[in-house]
């Protein structure tokens, strides 16, 4: 009798050890390209999605990788998840998170991004004038180079040969996390705007009169001959507003929005400068 007593207690002692054991079960961890964190037990992976379970709970929840930008197992195995082809997850097997076509990380960099140029009209934006106003960008960094030292300003065809290869472009640039762009581009510093607009226009109407007028030779009928000229003249206005963020490191350092003081085609730019030299990067010289 006394030894089924010692039994029993010992199977408790043992069934208390294994549950407290099982309380601290290490949970793998999926970070999202939200900045989300999910702690859980992953049960199954494919090409394309993720399947797991929250603590506590059966039932199965089903994620797309493509909102996945990282994973960190319970076994301590790391895998990331290219940002340009999120369907082919590529392993690593150290802690260390690097992503596919990294370039070269250098110091003191700061690249200009794609900069999205929207009419807020029709939402539309414009390939064309977002090419143009990146490298006006560029060029406003590099006249004031001398200013910004000891950053370097990344030439353009490289940052925007990186993120094409990337397939990144003006369309989707702000759905894409900083630390990705910094690792795609090799920079610790990023200069990201966006321009929006809309339009409206005036018009004016100036008319201009010219006649002459003939005596006859008898000095009693008059010929005239009257001209008159109407000129159109129309004005189109711009209404700006321009979104201008910092980065060092993948944290926001600097955020400013400004409306421009005149209503011209390329005013924008001018509020560009006025940022850029009240900006933690800027230096008097």
């Amino acid at each position: 009798m006394r030894i089924t007593k010692i039994f029993a207690i010992i199977m408790l002692l043992v069934s208390v050890s294994g549950f407290a054991q099982g309380g601290s079960k290490k949970l793998d961890k999926i970070i999202k390209r939200d900045y989300q964190i999910i702690e859980c037990t992953i049960s199954k992976m494919s090409d394309k999605t993720v399947e797991y379970s929250l603590p506590g709970e059966t039932l199965q929840i089903s994620l797309d990788v493509s909102q996945i930008a990282r994973i960190d197992f319970s076994s301590g195995r790391s895998q990331t998840f290219d940002v340009a082809a999120a369907s082919n997850p590529v392993s690593n097997s150290g802690s260390s998170t690097q992503m596919t076509g990294n370039a070269e990380m250098k110091t003191n960099t700061i690249a200009v991004l794609p900069v999205p140029y929207v009419n807020s009209d029709n939402l539309q934006s414009s390939e064309d004038m977002s090419k143009f106003a990146q490298n006006d960008l560029y060029n406003k960094l590099i006249d004031k180079s001398a200013n910004i030292l000891p950053l370097t300003v990344q030439d353009l065809r490289t940052t925007n040969s990186l993120l094409h290869k990337a397939g990144i472009d003006h369309t989707n640039i702000d759905d894409t996390p900083i630390e990705d762009l910094q690792r795609i581009l090799g920079v610790d510093n990023i200069v990201a705007a966006k321009v929006s607009f809309t339009m409206s226009s005036s018009s004016t109407a100036t008319t201009y009169n010219s006649g002459n007028a003939k005596i006859s030779d008898n000095d009693k009928k008059i010929k005239t001959n009257d001209i008159s000229t109407t000129t159109a003249n129309t004005q189109m206005y711009y209404y700006y507003t321009v979104y201008f963020d910092m980065y060092k490191n993948g944290s926001k350092i600097y955020s400013q929005t400004r409306k421009p003081f005149l209503n011209l085609k390329d005013s924008w730019i001018d509020s560009v400068s006025y940022l850029l030299k009240r900006s933690p990067i800027y230096v008097k010289r």
